[in-house]
């Protein structure tokens, strides 16, 4: 896809703030559930904000491009991307989490549209979007797909299952963001169980692979929208957890502590 230098620039300036607005909408989310995953749902938002801003054909709401989450547990930001775009009201944010509220902790596809698949269980959303992708060339279609999981999602063994069969089906209409953030539950992956190099393994399987900055939206869209050799495409995002919040970046305590009073008050005072 080739852009004027001014539709590029305008199309980053909405992304930016497509941002802005879903990291400002976790944080009020995280502050009200007093739930964990603030850092999680923040390390991906950028991925959300350029590929809902930028990418995704939206409408006609029947034929859209699928966009998963695979790593649920990052669902607030998800949540927070379709109230910015007007697609869930943004009053269901408010029982985010909540007794008797409008939206779980990790996704359900029952509870609102644009929540494609319930994710939470890890490795499973890669493979769902895998099979829309198989079905959509079976049926002829232009649909595409793009999903979103985690690096340590990516020790499952599902997903390299996976990595060979969309590589063998030539699945050029299925797109892999990875949120390589380098930190998990317990630690690093680096440190955990590496998939390191994991752009040379991913290449080694057959896929098309760009490595990128995770927050940086000239370099996501480029890599996303560059022109297909007939491969699935895999993104090695370089990511930050947490990125946005000075204090929450790339600390693991951030995967489970709860947002208080006056930490809702700094992250949104960073965010302004």
């Amino acid at each position: 896809m080739s852009i004027s230098s001014e539709t590029l620039a305008a199309t980053l300036a909405e992304t930016r703030a497509l941002a802005l607005a879903v990291r400002r909408h976790v944080i009020d989310m995280a502050w009200r559930s007093k739930g964990p995953h603030v850092g999680t749902a923040l390390s991906c938002t950028d991925y959300l904000a350029v590929l809902y801003g930028a990418v995704l054909r939206l409408d006609p709401w029947t034929e859209r491009d699928i966009f998963i989450l695979s790593k649920g547990h990052g669902a607030m930001s998800l949540y927070g991307t379709l109230a910015a775009k007007g697609i869930i009201d943004a009053a269901l944010l408010e029982g985010y989490c909540q007794d008797r509220g409008s939206l779980p902790g990790h996704l359900d596809r029952f509870t609102a549209p644009g929540i494609e698949v319930s994710a939470g269980s890890l490795g499973h959303g890669f493979n769902v979007g895998l099979g829309l992708a198989h079905a959509f060339k079976l049926q002829g279609c232009d649909r595409k797909v793009y999903v979103v999981i985690g690096d340590g999602e990516l020790q499952e063994g599902s997903i390299w299952e996976g990595l060979l069969f969309a590589a063998k089906l030539g699945l050029d209409n299925f797109t892999v963001l990875l949120d390589r953030n380098d930190l998990q539950g317990y630690g690093r992956p680096s440190e955990l169980c590496s998939i390191e190099p994991v752009a040379e393994k991913i290449a080694a399987f057959g896929w098309d692979v760009a490595e990128v900055d995770g927050h940086n939206h000239g370099a996501i869209i480029k890599a996303v929208t560059a022109p297909r050799r007939g491969l699935p495409r895999f993104i090695v995002g370089r990511t930050v957890k947490g990125k946005g919040v000075s204090f929450m970046e790339d600390q693991l305590v951030w995967h489970y502590f709860v947002v208080t009073d006056e930490h809702r008050r700094q992250a949104l005072e960073e965010l302004r």
